[in-house]
């Protein structure tokens, strides 16, 4: 498995916890062993997705407070909102991987399992994010 294809599955687990409300340690096991994922980036998998259980409310605040009145929380799509949660996740609490690369993947995530309009919302969310986030 590739770095890209296990950003792919940190936001299909993230999906998973979003849709049932439960952000929780174990819930990555029992995702990790059902799908039974290849060893080479689970190591990536449960740092990235056991971060963002931890740091799910700052997160999401993150992502609240940039949304500059522009668009309601509760309106974005559940897909766009764990690809966000990914990305944000991994320029706050992950200092081993380039923003660029984070925003980049994001997007492409974006191209491949959401609206054909969500990469242009998710550019423009995580752009502010990373311009407020390098002015402090």
């Amino acid at each position: 498995m590739t770095r890209k294809e296990a950003r792919e599955w940190c936001m299909k687990l993230i999906y998973q916890l979003s849709i049932h409300n439960s952000f929780k340690h174990d819930e990555i096991e029992s995702f990790i062993e059902y799908f039974d994922l290849p060893n080479n980036e689970l190591k990536y998998i449960r740092k990235n997705c056991g971060l963002i259980v931890e740091n799910i409310e700052k997160i999401d605040d993150i992502i609240k407070e940039n949304l500059d009145g522009c668009w309601d929380y509760k309106r974005i799509a559940k897909i766009d909102l764990a690809i966000l949660r990914v990305a944000i996740n991994e320029i706050y609490f992950l200092d081993d991987i380039p923003v660029s690369v984070s925003i980049n993947e994001a997007i492409e995530i974006a191209n491949k399992y959401s609206t054909d309009c969500s990469y242009k919302f998710i550019n423009g969310i995580l752009g502010t994010i990373v311009r407020r986030k390098n002015k402090n």
